[in-house]
């Protein structure tokens, strides 16, 4: 299997930029609550990084969790984050929009993408959640978008990677397919045998202890479902280095 590929890390903090560079990584996609799905990154962590390692930096515009329908006040502050992140000179956008039945919203979508250029303009897996996909497939290449994020409408890529494929075939270069949701350093040789795919999108997220000595363990500031407050959320860059060095 030849090195023909590139990687693009999900991540959400200047140390995990730091340790999948040192791997070899050169792009990120740059997200702060991850448990969420990813939502957009501050400012100051974009700066960070920036000051701190070299790699690229694709942030992520999605202002809660939850599905992509966004009200009116929503979309400004998209908007808004948009241009943030433009000043910072990143590399690029992330991000999706769909109606109410599932579409893709195209007169936001084309909105966004005419704000953000020049930058690069990825469209996220909400395209995992709309009704038709080649549909969609053609209604983001009118627009002009860059890239495509998807697990092949999947709980991941191994279990969507026929969609994929063929998501691929139809796109005939007009448009990135990059598989993303689920690649690991144990299915990522399966995949790209299969696929042959020129970007892959990979999260390998992982957990360690934080410094915290002093600990009042019955007192979350989360939710239900929430984190432990204990450790610190980090990228498992040993199994990206797997990835990234197969040859």
């Amino acid at each position: 299997m030849s090195k023909d590929f590139i990687v693009e890390a999900c991540i959400d903090s200047v140390e995990s930029a730091m340790a999948v560079e040192e791997v070899g990584c050169r792009r990120v996609e740059l997200c702060s609550a991850l448990f969420e799905g990813g939502l957009t990154p501050t400012p100051g962590t974009v700066r960070r990084i920036q000051q701190t390692s070299g790699v690229d930096i694709m942030a992520m515009i999605r202002p809660r969790g939850g599905d992509f329908c966004y009200s009116r006040e929503e979309f400004a502050v998209m908007k808004e984050d948009l241009k943030i992140m433009k000043e910072l000179g990143v590399l690029g956008v992330v991000f999706g929009i769909l109606r109410e039945d599932g579409t893709i919203d195209k007169e936001r979508t084309g909105e966004l993408i005419a704000l953000a250029r020049p930058l690069k303009v990825t469209f996220h897996r909400a395209f995992d959640v709309t009704p038709e996909p080649f549909a969609a497939l053609e209604t983001l290449i009118e627009l002009g978008v860059d890239r495509i994020l998807t697990s092949g409408q999947d709980k991941s890529v191994l279990e969507g990677i026929d969609l994929i494929a063929e998501l691929h075939r139809k796109a005939g270069g007009r448009i990135i397919i990059m598989p993303g949701g689920g690649i690991t350093e144990r299915n990522f040789r399966r995949i790209h045998e299969t696929l042959g795919f020129g970007e892959y999108h990979i999260g390998l997220g992982s957990w360690k202890e934080s410094a915290m000595k002093f600990r009042r363990s019955y007192v979350p500031m989360g939710g239900a479902l929430y984190p432990p407050e204990y450790a610190v959320r980090g990228y498992n860059a040993q199994a990206l280095s797997t990835i990234i060095s197969h040859t």
